[in-house]
C-alpha cells in the first residue's frame, strides 16, 4: 500500500468530501444490510475526531441518470448511518448545485452531510470533467473509502481526484493490504479458489493467478467447463461452450498446478422437488446438471488447504444459496476459518458464502467489492486507486 492514507494530509477543521460505497440492499425504505456502512465507521469517525466537517458521496444501484427516483435515494442510508454514529446526518436534495454548495460550506466541525444519489446524473458514469469539478468545490480534501467501486472510472470515484488532494481511507487501505498479499510476495504455499458460473469473465484472472499461486482450485459452474474440456459429458450442467478450447489451453499449460472436482452432487431439476445424488464427474447421468462439489472433491482440495499459509477465494463452489447444494461451499468455508491461513475472500457471492456459513468473522479479510477485487486479482490498476497521492 504506497498511496497515502487520510492520516498523512491534515484535515483538522476542513471539509473532506469523502466517497462511500452505501450501495446496500433495501426494503421499503429502510436498510436490511449494513454491512458497507459499518465498514466506513472509522474512516468517518476519524475524520469527525479531526474537527472536520464531512460531506459523504455515494452510488445506489443502477438509476437511469434523468434525475431523482425515489426508490433509489441515500436518505435511508444516512439514516442508518446517523443511528450508527448516534449523531444528525443532513441529506441533500441533490449531489451538486448552489442549495447543495451552500450546505456544504454552511457545515460546522463535526457535522455530516450526505449527498443524494451521484448516479441521478448520467455525467457520473461518464467521468465528466465538468460534473467532477462540481463534486469537487464540495471539499477540500477528497478521501476514496468506497472500495467496491474503485475499478469504475467515474467522476465521484477517479474524476474528483483530478482537483483535490486526493487519498486512501482507512477500508480501501484495508482492502489493499490484504489484495495485495495475493499479487505482491505472497506466502506459501499459497492456494487460490475460483468458483462461480462463467470462466469467460474470469480467464484474465485464472491466467495472471495461475503465474502467482501454488495451486489453482476450480468449482462452481467454472469447473463444468473444464471438465467438458477434458472431454466428460456434462449431461444438462452448465458449460460455456465458446470457453472450451480456452479450458483446454489453460488445462495443456497448467496441469500440475490446477485442481478440478472429481465428483458432485447433481439435480435433475431447478426447484424443490428435484432428485439428488452424489456422483463421480465422469458418470453425471442424463437429464442431470452438477450444482454442487461431492465429499471426495471436498478431501481431495481439503489436502492442500490444511497445508496452505494463504488462500484466497473468489466464488462459490455450487448453488450455495440452496441447501441441498450448499454443502462443498460450507465445508470449505468452515476448513479454512480453522486452518491459521491468512484467509482473502472476495466480495459478492463469496462474502455473502462465507457469512451464511457462519465463519464471515474468522476469516482474515472479507472484501467488500467483487467486481473490484476480481479486476485487482486480475493485475489490473484500478482508476480509483491510480488517482490517489503516493506515499
Amino acid at each position: 500500500m504506497n498511496k497515502k492514507t487520510v492520516k498523512d494530509i491534515g484535515i483538522k477543521g476542513k471539509r473532506v468530501l469523502m466517497r462511500v460505497d452505501f450501495n446496500v440492499p433495501m426494503d421499503k425504505g429502510i436498510v436490511t444490510d449494513d454491512k458497507r456502512i459499518r465498514a466506513s465507521l472509522p474512516t468517518i469517525q476519524y475524520v469527525l475526531e479531526q474537527n472536520a466537517s464531512l460531506i459523504l458521496m455515494s452510488h445506489l444501484g443502477r438509476p437511469k441518470g434523468a434525475g431523482f427516483e425515489p426508490d433509489l435515494s441515500l436518505k435511508p442510508a444516512a439514516d442508518a448511518l446517523s443511528k450508527l454514529l448516534n449523531k444528525p446526518v443532513k441529506v441533500a436534495s441533490d449531489c451538486i448545485g448552489p442549495e447543495v454548495e451552500s450546505m456544504a460550506k454552511g457545515l460546522k466541525p463535526g457535522e455530516v452531510l450526505m449527498l443524494e444519489n451521484v448516479r441521478f446524473h448520467k455525467q457520473e458514469e461518464k467521468n465528466d470533467t465538468e460534473f467532477a469539478k462540481k463534486l469537487a468545490s464540495l471539499g477540500e480534501v477528497y478521501v476514496n473509502d468506497a472500495f467496491g467501486s474503485a475499478h469504475r472510472a467515474h467522476a465521484s470515484t477517479e474524476g474528483v481526484a483530478k482537483y483535490l488532494p486526493a487519498v486512501s481511507g482507512f477500508l480501501m487501505e484495508q482492502e489493499l493490504e490484504y489484495l495485495s498479499k495475493a499479487t505482491m510476495n505472497p506466502e506459501r504455499p499459497y492456494v487460490a479458489i475460483l468458483g462461480g458460473a462463467k470462466i469467460s469473465d474470469k480467464i484474465a484472472v485464472i491466467e495472471n493467478l495461475l503465474t502467482k499461486c501454488d495451486t489453482l482450485i476450480v468449482g462452481g459452474g467454472m469447473a463444468n467447463t473444464f471438465l467438458a474440456a477434458k472431454g466428460y459429458n456434462m449431461a444438462e450442467s452448465l458449460v460455456e461452450a465458446s470457453s472450451i478450447e480456452t479450458a483446454k489451453k489453460i488445462l495443456d499449460n497448467s496441469t500440475e498446478k490446477l485442481l478440478l472436482p472429481v465428483d458432485g452432487v447433481v439435480g435433475n431439476k431447478s426447484d424443490a422437488t428435484a432428485q439428488t445424488k452424489v456422483v463421480d464427474v465422469d458418470k453425471v447421468p442424463a437429464g442431470y446438471s452438477m450444482m454442487d462439489i461431492g465429499p471426495k472433491s471436498i478431501d481431495k482440495f481439503s489436502q492442500v488447504l490444511k497445508i496452505a499459509k494463504l488462500v484466497v477465494w473468489n466464488g462459490p463452489l455450487g448453488v450455495f444459496e440452496d441447501p441441498r447444494f450448499s454443502e462443498g461451499t460450507f465445508a470449505i468455508a468452515r476448513l479454512l476459518a480453522s486452518s491459521g491461513a491468512t484467509t482473502v475472500i472476495g466480495g459478492g457471492d463469496s462474502a455473502s458464502a462465507v457469512k451464511k456459513a457462519g465463519v464471515a468473522k474468522q476469516m482474515s479479510h472479507v472484501s467488500t467489492g467483487g467486481g473490484a477485487s476480481l479486476e485487482f486479482l486480475e493485475g489490473k490498476i484500478l482508476p480509483g486507486v491510480a488517482g490517489l497521492k503516493d506515499k
